[in-house]
């Protein structure tokens, strides 16, 4: 079997649009439809079916990849596509959803005979530009050989997790990535709230934990974000952070486990949102801190 296929990409968003790319820059054949055509058109350019609808843009596909807002866009979407869906074609669920999101998917797909696959991707805007996303997937091994070629094109690696997608096993890895990853981020954003209010040169702060087991190169990237004024564009959007923050905290009570930190962030998050700063990079949650303009 050849590895150059034809490849639905539902959802052109930041990351959508990157994996699009990607995949037409190893040779394969992308169908690209989202729910703003405006934002589908610049890949045209790029090679690119731009579809007007869901169902167009599956017609003919080895791979269906979806990479929308949540689990309830995501199913609307398949439904959307459902006349024009073959039987035995891979359906790579790339967007981060809630783990009951993802066993209703899974349903849907084994009610009309697809192959699904639970990947979602650990990265942001860059390494989804230079395809060096970290995809974490969950699937049967008989579709592999139509899922790793288009895993190869999007990502630097592949992390498999197990052999049925419906238990949502690369979901939940991806919840505790992304636990680490808001927390961080949340961090990060206080930390200089706090230096700016006691008047403490961020400088100071960096020189203070440099090459010790405190620092760290994230740390970095998202204080010069915010000190540099470089939000935008969002390497990873506020709106979709307290999306992701909300989740971890819904998966961790489906559990039995109380996130604290993972509920402060997705407030942080919101109230950053409702501020103006939704579609800025996460890091803007920094914002959240003041209730003013810090640099008036």
């Amino acid at each position: 079997m050849t590895d150059q296929l034809t490849v639905s990409v539902l959802g052109t968003g930041i990351m959508g649009a990157a994996m699009a790319r990607n995949l037409l820059h190893a040779g394969h054949t992308v169908r690209a439809w989202n729910r703003t055509r405006d934002k589908a058109e610049p890949l045209a350019g790029d090679g690119a079916h731009i579809a007007g609808t869901p169902a167009e843009a599956v017609e003919s596909a080895d791979v269906v990849l979806t990479m929308l807002y949540d689990g309830p866009a995501t199913l609307d979407t398949m439904r959307r596509a459902e006349p024009a869906l073959r039987p035995g074609t891979v359906w790579a669920q790339s967007t981060t959803a809630g783990l009951e999101d993802v066993a209703g998917l899974a349903g849907f797909a084994d009610a009309h005979g697809l192959l699904f696959y639970d990947a979602p991707v650990l990265g942001t805007r860059q390494p989804a530009e230079a395809g060096q996303l970290v995809v974490l997937a969950a699937g049967p091994a008989e579709g592999r050989n139509r899922a790793k070629p288009v895993f190869d094109a999007v990502g630097a690696r592949t992390v498999w997790t197990g052999e049925d997608g419906a238990t949502a096993a690369a979901t939940r890895l991806k919840l505790v990535a992304n636990s680490w990853v808001l927390a961080a981020t949340t961090a990060a954003g206080e930390s200089l709230a706090l230096a700016k209010a006691l008047g403490v040169a961020p400088e100071g702060f960096f020189d203070l934990i440099a090459g010790g087991p405190l620092d760290m190169g994230y740390l970095h990237a998202k204080a010069g974000l915010i000190l540099d004024g470089r939000l935008t564009p969002a390497q990873f959007a506020v709106t979709t952070a307290a999306k992701d923050a909300r989740l971890i905290v819904r998966a961790g009570e489906q559990h039995g486990v109380r996130l604290d930190v993972a509920t402060a962030s997705a407030e942080r998050f919101e109230r950053a949102a409702g501020q103006g700063h939704g579609d800025e990079d996460m890091a803007a949650a920094y914002y959240a801190s003041f209730d003013g303009d810090p640099t008036a």
